[in-house]
Formats: structure tokens, C-alpha cells, sequence
């Protein structure tokens, strides 16, 4: 008989690339967007009115992460978590899913720690998270170089990212987006807070030849043409997408059959029912 070879899941990232990026991230400097996401999470926790005794975060950046959530254990983000079976009541996971070769798979870990009715979290990168970017710099690499080479990490959406909660069998998912808008003073200034957020570029498909600083100078140019913010800034987009769910228990609320609803919510609320997306902008001044 003969066995067929097992499929392995896609590389994303080079796993010794993204340990040195991440080592070498400098969060005193450029965490705004890790606080953001820590506000956020304690607002929906806040909601949820519930005690938890047995938090667990999911975090590359144990140090900038622990202090808000005192006496959770924290746990690297591994392709293999080192979270014990049913013993947390809260999971979050911090900022580092959309590095992951197999998100489905984290989920499931998570899920699996968690007690029956714990709660999982998680925010992370997605959307259209520095689309100007990616935008800029296929330009200047077509003009420079003649050609497209992977330099940004590609982002789900959150129709993708909220699938991945029913695929991990966590119950009542919710999946929803923030979008920040930041201003910086040139593209280079942009690029020196990814590299001190722990965001640079540790694809495993990135080329490893050494970029000429022309590529980069005309991307700069791009940038500046293409997104000019106010007072001869530029704008980069962010987008944080937070996932929640539930460890599946006999006495939750089960959702209702699709159509089954007799009453419209925005009848009942005697509202009218309208889109509105959260886009507040921030302005990284140069340092």
C-alpha cells in the first residue's frame, strides 16, 4: 500500500526572523497600537461582568502584556501552546495571530484551554493594515527593480478571521474591526516604528539579496505623493481586528434559526439602521 505524503501547512514567516524581529522590538517606543488593543480588550471585558481567576495571554511580548493583566500566565505564541487542557476561564490572544502559519490551529489550542464557558480574545493585524504601503512599495519595485518580491505580511479580512472561531468550535463568535489611521513625516519615519513594533518584513518567501537604498528612496517618493495626510504628512492604516468566542457549555444561549427573528432591531430600538466605521487618526510626530 502505498502512504501518501501528509500536507504540510504553508510557511508564512521564517521562524529565526521573526524571533530576532520580535527581540529586537522596542514597544517603549512604538506600543501605541499594543495599548490601543489593551484598552479595547478591558472594555469588552468589562462588558462581558464577569470575574476571571484564571486568565492566559497568548503574547510575543510577555513584558509589555503581563501588567495589565496580573497573575495570567503567559504563554509564547508557538505552532505547539504551552497551555494546559481546560485550565483557564479567559484565553487572549495578543497581537501575533496574523504571524501564524496555522491561526485555525492556535484557536483550537485555545479553545482546548479553556474550561467549559471560558472565554477566548483575540486582537490582531488584518484588513487593510498598511495598504498604502504595500501599494508604495509594488510601485518603486516595479520601476526599480523591474519585478514584485513579498515585503508585507498579508492581512485577513474579518469575514476570513471570523470563520476561523466556527472552525475551531468555539460558540457565539463575534469577529469586528477598529481601524486607526497614523501620521508620520515620511515613510521612513513609518518604517522605523514597524521595526520597533516587532512589524518588519520576516516572510519566508522575502528575498534575501541586499535592497538598494534606491528602491526605498522611491518608494518614499510614492508614499508622499499617493497619501499625503495634513501639514505634508503621509497616513498609514491600521487595522485591529478582534475575535470572540466561547468554550462551548450546556447552558448557553443558543443562537436562532436564520429568518426567525419576528421583530427588526432597529424597529425595536425606533432607530434607523446605518454602517459606521471607527477611523480615529493619530499623528506619530518625528523624533
Amino acid at each position: 500500500m502505498v502512504k501518501l505524503p501528509t500536507p504540510q501547512t504553508p510557511q508564512l514567516a521564517d521562524p529565526k526572523a521573526l524571533a530576532r524581529m520580535r527581540a529586537r522590538a522596542r514597544l517603549d517606543r512604538a506600543g501605541f497600537l499594543h495599548a490601543e488593543a489593551q484598552i479595547e480588550l478591558q472594555e469588552r471585558l468589562i462588558d462581558v461582568n464577569r470575574v476571571f481567576t484564571k486568565p492566559a495571554i497568548v503574547t510575543a511580548f510577555p513584558d509589555f502584556w503581563a501588567p495589565v493583566f496580573p497573575g495570567a500566565t503567559c504563554v509564547a505564541p508557538d505552532a505547539t501552546l504551552t497551555l494546559q487542557p481546560g485550565a483557564h476561564d479567559l484565553v487572549i490572544h495578543a497581537m501575533t495571530l496574523h504571524w501564524a502559519d496555522d491561526p485555525v490551529g492556535q484557536l483550537v489550542q485555545c479553545r482546548r484551554a479553556l474550561q467549559p464557558d471560558g472565554l477566548f480574545l483575540s486582537v490582531s493585524f488584518g484588513g487593510e493594515t498598511l495598504v498604502e504601503l504595500r501599494v508604495a512599495l509594488a510601485e518603486a519595485e516595479a520601476e526599480v527593480l523591474g519585478g514584485l518580491s513579498p515585503r508585507v505580511a498579508p492581512m485577513a479580512e474579518v469575514r476570513d478571521m471570523g470563520a476561523l472561531l466556527q472552525r475551531a468550535g468555539l460558540a457565539l463568535p463575534v469577529a469586528d474591526t477598529l481601524r486607526k489611521t497614523v501620521t508620520y513625516g515620511t515613510a521612513f519615519d513609518l518604517m522605523a516604528d514597524l521595526r520597533d513594533m516587532g512589524e518588519r518584513n520576516a516572510l519566508a518567501a522575502r528575498h534575501r539579496n541586499p535592497t538598494p537604498r534606491a528602491l526605498f528612496n522611491r518608494m518614499a517618493t510614492v508614499y508622499a505623493d499617493h497619501f499625503p495626510a495634513e501639514d505634508a504628512r503621509i497616513r498609514a492604516t491600521f487595522d485591529l481586528i478582534f475575535l470572540t468566542g466561547w468554550a462551548p457549555a450546556d447552558n448557553q444561549p443558543k443562537p436562532l434559526r436564520p429568518g426567525s427573528a419576528k421583530t427588526r432591531l432597529a424597529d425595536a430600538l425606533a432607530t434607523t439602521e446605518f454602517d459606521e466605521t471607527a477611523s480615529p487618526v493619530h499623528d506619530r510626530s518625528d523624533d
